[in-house]
């Protein structure tokens, strides 16, 4: 089975402002937008690089892109849904729930008044199974940081670990860190199936405007490298 996941992330030094709950469900919502597109504009390879009142993330789309060693390709597993998703580089450790499609087509978001819990989108693959799996959650809520406040600090190699209802752990290894414009977010690279197990995890970043919320989506992509 299983080790114990490390402690929840203690909330930073620095609080990021309280946008309130509209906010918070408007970011993830558009997600599903964007996971439902069909097509894409070019990355801005720009667009992310000024200051912004809002969570850390990276200062480019591609700033944290950097090559890391291939690690053995590793078989799917079959589907199982995640039960708790684990990153240790930030101490994040959170139950994950499911989420679906409102009845607009967007991604649902996680309960509001939950700031660490995380949702897998049910309509993808599962952590570890074949194809690209996506999950997503708050930035901050009402009440302060949430699960993925500091997902865009994350580098390259960094691990993620996913507890599925099997009782396997998928461990995956960070491969990118992206900040993409919410109005020019490359859908189909992202979000594209390929014959191994991927991991999407995604949340908003860079600038934070009252009347339209944050401008990016943080986006990061992840290989399956261990199970256990």
């Amino acid at each position: 089975m299983p080790g114990p996941l490390p402690p929840p992330v203690p909330p930073p030094a620095h609080q990021p402002p309280r946008h309130g709950i509209w906010f918070a469900l408007l970011c993830v919502l558009l997600l599903g937008v964007f996971l439902l597109r069909t097509g894409s504009g070019a990355v801005d390879t720009t667009a992310g690089a000024t200051a912004s009142d809002g969570p850390p993330r990276p200062a480019a789309s591609a700033a944290r892109a950097a090559p890391v060693a291939a690690a053995p390709a590793l078989a799917p597993l079959p589907h199982s849904p995640p039960r708790r998703i684990a990153i240790p580089a930030l101490r994040v450790a959170a139950p994950v729930t499911a989420v679906d499609l409102t009845s607009d087509g967007s991604i649902e978001a996680p309960p509001v008044d939950d700031d660490n819990l995380a949702g897998w989108y049910s309509g993808a693959a599962s952590p570890g199974g074949r194809g690209t799996s996506v999950v997503v959650g708050h930035v901050d809520t009402e009440s302060g940081p949430a699960v993925f406040y500091r997902l865009g600090s994350l580098t390259p190699g960094s691990r993620v670990e996913v507890l599925r209802a099997d009782g396997r752990t998928a461990v995956f290894t960070v491969h990118a860190v992206e900040a993409f414009p919410r109005s020019d977010f490359p859908a189909d690279r992202v979000y594209r199936d390929g014959p191994g197990a991927e991991l999407r995890l995604i949340t908003c970043g860079g600038r934070y405007s009252a009347g339209t919320g944050y401008a990016e989506n943080v986006v990061v992509s992840a290989r399956l490298t261990e199970v256990r």
